[in-house]
């Protein structure tokens, strides 16, 4: 929605464990055995730090399975009637109750659908555009979203389309991410933000006071949201940037400043992203 100074809130989300909890394995092998081994994202967090230590984990290592469900089937591999991974695994969480895969940025997403406020999927997933929204759609055909997203983009940076994209015509800063994070995914979600923001702006306008907020979880994802949101900010003085910390069920929202910028005036209740 627009409001009358022709200003707009933008939403922009990560999906796993923010906009839903999944179920998508992440598979390991055996280095002596050549056993496979499927974990969940949140038992993943755990083990990958146990990976050749003295334990469980210790021969257990990555292979060219490891992340295959986060990515897409090619098209001449697809049996007939099958769907992508993604399309299977978010049919699969709608067959649990809701608080099984609703997670913390659900209404956020609910709520900026039924707005349609323009909507952003930014994630470290590899699968296409056209995945991504076959996936949202299954979410829109069971009754759980009012209408589809009114996408602005999306990015799955780790799609190989999508990060010749990100990578192609750097400014010198994001050149520098790219080259000195030892993250190179978070580096490429940083510059999916900056390259969503411009999108925006050139596509509604760059006169009005527009607003850009993000959702996460998790706390090493909000760092990497508020500098980004911090590189927009100062780029674009005028737009106001946002951060949503969901993480423990706390929806915290902090707005984004450069250190030198004077904070000197409240802001009216009609100016937050909404």
């Amino acid at each position: 929605m627009t409001r009358q100074d022709g200003s707009i809130s933008f939403y922009f989300f990560d999906f796993d464990d923010n906009s839903m909890f999944l179920d998508t394995p992440v598979f390991l092998r055996n280095a002596k055995t050549g056993e496979e081994k499927a974990v969940s994202t949140h038992e993943f967090a755990t083990v990958r730090n146990e990976l050749g230590k003295p334990g469980e984990w210790e021969d257990f290592e990555y292979y060219e399975k490891t992340y295959s469900h986060f990515r897409d089937i090619a098209p001449e591999n697809l049996r007939p009637g099958q769907e992508q991974y993604f399309v299977q695994d978010i049919k699969k969480a709608l067959e649990q109750p809701k608080e099984v895969w609703q997670a913390p940025a659900w209404p956020l997403l609910q709520y900026a659908c039924a707005k349609q406020r323009p909507v952003s999927f930014i994630t470290a997933r590899g699968h296409s555009r056209d995945t991504i929204r076959q996936g949202v759609k299954a979410l829109v055909d069971a009754g759980e979203l009012d209408c589809e997203p009114n996408y602005l983009d999306i990015y799955a940076v780790s799609h190989p389309g999508m990060v010749e994209e990100l990578l192609k015509d750097l400014s010198d800063e994001e050149s520098d991410l790219i080259e000195n994070m030892k993250d190179r995914t978070s580096a490429l979600k940083r510059i999916a933000i900056h390259k969503i923001v411009d999108k925006a702006l050139q596509k509604h306008g760059d006169k009005p006071a527009h607003r850009f907020g993000m959702s996460d979880d998790d706390p090493e994802n909000i760092d990497l949201i508020v500098k980004a949101m911090c590189d927009c900010k100062k780029k674009y003085l005028d737009k106001r940037f946002f951060v949503i910390n969901t993480h423990h069920g706390e929806h915290v929202k902090l707005e984004v400043f450069p250190i030198d910028f004077p904070v000197t005036r409240e802001a009216d209740s009609d100016e937050t992203i909404g």
